[in-house]
């Protein structure tokens, strides 16, 4: 990952992990989850749009799959990312379809995950050029950082002059994170944690595109365990 701090690798090897994920079978594959169908949301909730998906993870919807590096399977109704290898980002897309001018929220169980694991939400997915997007990152140490992917380049972080950030307003080592994300059609990329804002720039590169949930294990991790839960997506007025 990329940052000033040591716990970090740059960034610019994220085409290689990208390229090291795609073994995992079906990731970035699945079948949308009607709203009508879906059990309603246990979890608090920031956005009053029009509901676009939502999923508690009681059924497989999204893409899975396990390699020598990671897997992706559901457990225990949610959608579990373990790493077997450090410096290694893996995602999952519930389907195929492009949104525009969306808010993205879900609980990222932290399964007692090393502190320089970053996980959360991707947004605006290129389905043409496949590695470019916009992701919502933090980790359990309490950083963070919104970022732009596009293949063939090294990612740029939109927030705090391209490197990762510490931020009092998420908490350490939480067992749990409710990671919010809005991406406007306007180009507005918002992150929020826990209900609360952390951070907002704006950048047009994209303006739609898939979604998705990723985890990302650090340089140093030893330990990267997460469970994804109760996705919500909604229109952003």
């Amino acid at each position: 990952m990329k940052g000033d701090t040591k716990i970090f690798l740059a960034i610019a090897s994220l085409m290689l992990v990208v390229s090291a994920c795609q073994p995992v079978t079906n990731a970035g594959v699945g079948t949308s989850v009607a709203p009508s169908t879906t059990d309603s949301l246990t979890v608090p909730t920031q956005s009053t749009g029009n509901v676009l998906l939502t999923d508690n993870f009681s059924s497989a919807q999204w893409g899975t799959g396990t390699d020598s590096d990671s897997s992706v399977e559901y457990a225990n109704e949610t959608l579990q990312m373990i790493m077997f290898t450090k410096n290694i980002f893996v995602w999952s897309h519930p389907n195929n379809r492009n949104y525009q001018n969306v808010h993205l929220e879900v609980t990222v169980v932290n399964n007692n995950t090393d502190s320089t694991t970053a996980f959360g939400l991707m947004c605006n997915w290129q389905t043409a050029s496949k590695g470019s997007f916009y992701y919502f990152a933090i980790t359990p140490a309490g950083q963070y950082a919104i970022a732009k992917a596009s293949e063939g380049q090294s990612d740029i972080f939109l927030t705090n002059n391209d490197q990762f950030a510490s931020s009092d307003l998420i908490a350490q080592d939480a067992s749990s994170y409710r990671v919010g994300a809005d991406c406007g059609s306007n180009g507005t990329l918002t992150l929020y944690v826990d209900g609360q804002q952390i951070a907002s720039v704006s950048d047009v590169s994209y303006t739609e595109g898939g979604v998705a949930v990723f985890t990302w294990s650090g340089e140093e991790a030893t330990t990267t365990n997460v469970s994804f839960d109760d996705f919500l997506m909604t229109e952003l007025p």
